[in-house]
């Protein structure tokens, strides 16, 4: 079975999750996971939970981030990002997996 490489995650997002743990009072991972369903066939849930034992971890200054591995290969080499635009500010995820997406950016197709 070959091996499946986790996707990057950048300062800004590790930042951004260190601030909302600073907020909250909290120490949450980030957890990215694909399940089916929105316009495109998959869709990124993005939530803040604790870490399973079969998560793959990625730990950076300020955050974990978790992914399940099913999940995993959906991400593979992506970018887990955190942006803030005139439509709000939030994690986004840039996946070269992806085939097409939807205007919001959450929903994609493989």
């Amino acid at each position: 079975m070959a091996l499946t490489l986790p996707p990057k995650v950048t300062d800004r997002a590790y930042a951004r999750l260190a601030e909302i743990n600073e907020m909250t009072g909290e120490n949450k991972a980030l957890r990215v996971a694909i399940e089916g369903g929105g316009c495109s066939g998959f869709q990124y849930d993005i939530t803040l939970d604790e870490p399973a034992d079969d998560d793959v971890v990625l730990k950076g200054d300020g955050g974990i981030v978790v992914i399940d591995p099913v999940s995993l290969p959906f991400l593979e080499n992506a970018t887990i990002d955190f942006t803030e635009e005139l439509i709000g500010a939030r994690f986004v995820i840039d996946n070269p997996n992806a085939t097409a997406s939807c205007g919001c950016g959450v929903s994609f197709s493989m």
